[in-house]
């Protein structure tokens, strides 16, 4: 029994019910326990129940691992490492090689400031997979440090990358409530080149400081050639459709120690907008 309940711990009721006689109304889907048939809380009308249980279980689990803030690693998982290079499927992924062992450094060097400071912030935190994730992941490893895994089901996904802390990998259905872990805790965002996963995470995490739904962080853009070349951000604020005070939001970065210099030097971090410049 939980020591903080007066009712039979529902674990024991769970271990119990399996040890019952077996007949033809035990062996009934009916009469399997709610919160233990899977076939039950597959149903679409439970869609509630399960949005809730993505919530809580990465929530309570980095909480029980003293995790208070993390810098969030976002880039292309077809980025190889520079070793493996010449798997690159074209000659500019071949080049991009060069921010894996950047994401790599970077998350090492926020690992080691976290880890002189208990540990506790300032955790990396990927999406799980190859490429530049992977990267973040073994940089934290090589600081002997822990580091967050968000993998999410995908037909053709494979396991996670061997550098995420076991115990702080987690997998997901819902897309959108592996968005919000990714940045609850966010104290700063590095975004790599990468496709359409990483320009989704870096346009919804985005529009969230510009409207003022979240609080400003350092964001970084590693290889501004890169990002200058894939989005005409001047383009952007010519027309009008967002404003030159937003272009301020995000700075470029080609290396991990100018990204430790724009965190440690930016400006405004933790205020929340009050308004949107331009409306």
């Amino acid at each position: 029994m939980n020591d903080a309940s007066r009712f039979r711990d529902a674990g024991e009721d769970k271990r119990t019910a399996h040890e019952v006689p077996d007949t033809p109304q035990t062996r009934a889907p009916a009469y399997t326990l709610a919160f233990a048939d899977e076939d039950f809380l597959c149903r679409d009308e439970l869609r509630p129940v399960r949005l809730q249980l993505e919530l809580l279980k990465p929530e309570l689990l980095m909480e029980e691992h003293g995790i208070r803030s993390t810098v969030v690693l976002f880039g292309g998982a077809r980025i190889p490492e520079p070793a493996k290079k010449d798997t690159a499927r074209t000659q500019t992924l071949a080049e991009l090689s060069a921010f894996y062992d950047e994401a790599r450094s970077f998350a090492r060097l926020m690992t080691e400031r976290s880890l002189a400071s208990g540990g506790t912030e300032d955790v990396i935190v990927t999406g799980g997979g190859p490429g530049v994730m992977e990267a973040g992941n073994r940089g934290a490893a090589d600081a002997g440090g822990h580091s967050i895994g968000l993998n999410i089901v995908l037909p053709h996904e494979q396991a996670p990358n061997e550098y995420v802390t076991p115990d702080l990998c987690f997998n997901f259905h819902y897309f959108a409530i592996r968005k919000m872990h990714f940045l609850m805790r966010a104290r700063a965002i590095a975004v790599f080149p990468g496709g359409f996963g990483t320009l989704d995470e870096l346009f919804e995490s985005l529009t969230l400081i510009q409207t003022g739904r979240m609080q400003k962080v350092p964001f970084l853009l590693f290889g501004k050639s890169f990002w200058e070349t894939i989005i005409n951000w001047e383009a952007l604020k010519e027309a009008g459709t967002i404003s030159p005070e937003d272009i301020d939001l995000f700075k470029f970065v080609d290396s991990a120690e100018e990204a430790i210099a724009a965190i440690d030097g930016w400006e405004g971090a933790g205020e929340k907008r009050g308004e949107i410049p331009g409306r």
